[in-house]
């Protein structure tokens, strides 16, 4: 196969809302790189407690950037053969089974890097799983739970992929449990470790922004969850949203986790003594 046989999508041959979707797509997999190669190389710049952070910054990087890889890829190949397709219906169709197969692939993503992202919260207040371990446990619980039924309800498709409203939201229901559980145990988390001596300013603010983004961008996958159940919404609207609160979630708190770190660094040694170890050369 020669360069000109390779099939890259425009907006002249599948719509522009499918362009954005697949441009946002690609986004997130660069941000996922970029935030991996950042990860390992500033993993010495930081507070030497905190550097685990930083190796589930980058393993969460990894994982993500690998997912979206596979999802760019195979949402190209379906608007490579949307744009042979002329029968609105069957256009319909090829979409809606796209997006139930992308889905599985988002959900394998977070049953991995969901777990890591608590994780790196609870590193953050210096809550050690050797001592706190029923904690950590109820956390890590709730949050497959959460995934796994959520797995299930989007699961719940008819022999030609259309969704089954009823038994997806009552699944939806339940994965909801383990959603409230994990802001709860947060939350206890927060109450019982943020006042302790050995946890630093830098440290109390980033838990409270990474909790901040837990309660609220977590808060966007069950809604394109429900909207996808109850309306006729183009898949391509939850695509876009689902990929930028991806990087929101995973960049971002890998960001305010370094910051904090860093900051912490900062504090204890004079900018001229920690210049060798700042460096990400």
């Amino acid at each position: 196969m020669t360069f000109f046989q390779k099939f890259l999508p425009t907006a002249a041959t599948v719509g522009l809302l499918p362009m954005i979707t697949w441009f946002f797509m690609l986004i997130a997999l660069y941000a996922f790189v970029g935030n991996f190669i950042f990860a390992l190389a500033s993993k010495n710049s930081v507070a030497p407690e905190h550097r685990i952070s930083r190796h589930y910054t980058a393993v969460i990087a990894a994982i993500a950037g690998i997912s979206y890889f596979l999802i760019q890829d195979y949402y190209k190949d379906m608007l490579h053969q949307l744009s042979t397709i002329n029968s609105p219906e069957a256009q319909d169709l090829l979409v809606r089974k796209s997006y139930n197969a992308i889905g599985q692939l988002r959900y394998m993503d977070w049953a991995v890097t969901t777990p890591l992202l608590l994780m790196k919260m609870t590193a953050m207040l210096k809550v050690h799983y050797r001592k706190y371990r029923g904690m950590i446990n109820a956390l890590l619980a709730a949050d497959l739970f959460m995934i796994i039924t959520g797995y299930i309800g989007e699961q719940q498709l008819g022999a030609n992929g259309e969704i089954l409203v009823g038994p997806k939201l009552i699944w939806g229901a339940v994965s909801t449990i383990g959603y409230v559980i994990v802001v709860y145990v947060l939350y206890k988390i927060w109450q019982d470790f943020s006042n302790q001596s050995y946890v630093k300013e830098p440290e109390r603010q980033a838990y409270k922004v990474m909790g901040l983004l837990v309660v609220t961008m977590w808060g966007v996958y069950p809604i394109g969850y429900i909207l996808t159940a109850v309306s006729s919404i183009d898949t391509n609207w939850i695509h876009i949203s689902f990929s930028i609160a991806d990087v929101i979630n995973k960049v971002g708190v890998g960001a305010v986790s370094y910051q904090a770190a860093d900051a912490i660094l900062e504090q204890r040694l004079p900018m001229d003594a920690t210049a060798p170890y700042r460096s990400v050369e």
